[in-house]
């Protein structure tokens, strides 16, 4: 038996992935829960639900009883997703931030270079993700304000240096340090061509067991940078739609990101919520459609669709 959400109780939903306090979070879970269908296939995640509650409460109330000079950070969401870095002391996070983006954070042999979050944005065909370099994560060192941009983000990096023995056991102290974030996550080996790197990751797996996937990277080459770029895109499950005003060109330079099985509905809202509770029908020029067909604002978009909506 299927939970069968409600299209409010999905908003929520959305709106906790992207609440970056726990103020935020406590407040769209709250409303998720009232949200929720109440039946049988529904216990297990009201149980969820009610179990994040509990943790975000109990980090709000740290929040309060830390001292008022605690850093924190928020990263409004750009492109077609947001996507955190994570790693341990010269994992190669820095570096991966510099090769995919055209931010210049600052890269060095040596530990702890990052001492905050630093924001970049890496170019896909026409559209952007972005990317946040955070600093390292050691079983002595974690900054607090980490939980609260990983929760948020669409996607995690997990670095994984792989020319290290100390690798393994480093990427595993970032995994226990951030077990209560549940979220999507990449493990990019970096320095792929060091000849032990597959034994390294050989040896995390025993640790995990076909828990993450993988991507390696080699730096060097730019064939392997290009395929890293490819599988971060994938990683966000969105599709591109473009948009033409009624008797305007199309605009082909610059298209929405809504999710993979996004409606017109979910495009509309993406670009106004007053366009969504107006919108009548929309013209689709696209897959699985004649030019120029008039749908319902339940139609499933498809990616590179042309779409001109309707009041």
């Amino acid at each position: 038996m299927a939970v069968n959400a409600t299209p409010q109780y999905k908003k929520a939903e959305e709106e906790y992935r992207r609440a970056q306090t726990a103020e935020q979070q406590i407040a769209c879970l709250e409303k998720m829960l009232v949200l929720l269908p109440k039946h049988k296939a529904s216990e297990k995640l009201q149980s969820d639900l009610k179990t994040r509650l509990k943790e975000a409460r109990g980090e709000l109330a740290a929040e309060k009883a830390a001292p008022k000079k605690v850093r924190t950070y928020q990263f409004p969401h750009q492109g077609a997703g947001q996507v955190v870095i994570l790693g341990g002391p010269n994992a190669g996070k820095s570096r991966l931030l510099a090769e995919l983006t055209s931010a210049k954070p600052e890269v060095a042999p040596y530990p702890f270079t990052t001492r905050e979050p630093h924001p970049g944005m890496m170019a896909w065909e026409d559209v952007a993700v972005q990317l946040i370099d955070t600093p390292p994560i050691t079983d002595t060192f974690f900054e607090p304000y980490l939980q609260n941009i990983v929760r948020s983000a669409d996607v995690v990096l997990l670095c994984f240096d792989g020319s290290s023995d100390d690798a393994p056991d480093q990427t595993a102290e970032v995994i226990r340090q951030m077990t209560q974030v549940r979220i999507k996550t990449l493990v990019v080996a970096t320095h792929a061509d060091d000849p032990g790197c597959a034994d390294r990751l050989a040896f995390f797996d025993e640790m995990f067991p076909q828990r993450f996937e993988v991507q390696p990277v080699e730096f060097e080459r730019a064939e392997s940078i290009a395929q890293l770029r490819d599988r971060i895109y994938k990683m966000l499950s969105v599709i591109r739609v473009y948009t033409k005003a009624p008797g305007k060109p199309a605009d082909r330079k610059s298209p929405f990101t809504i999710p993979a099985g996004g409606t017109v509905e979910d495009l509309a809202e993406r670009i106004h919520k007053d366009l969504a509770v107006k919108l009548t029908h929309a013209r689709i020029w696209g897959s699985g459609v004649h030019d120029g067909q008039s749908v319902g604002r339940e139609h499933v978009l498809a990616d590179r669709d042309l779409v001109e909506l309707h009041e």
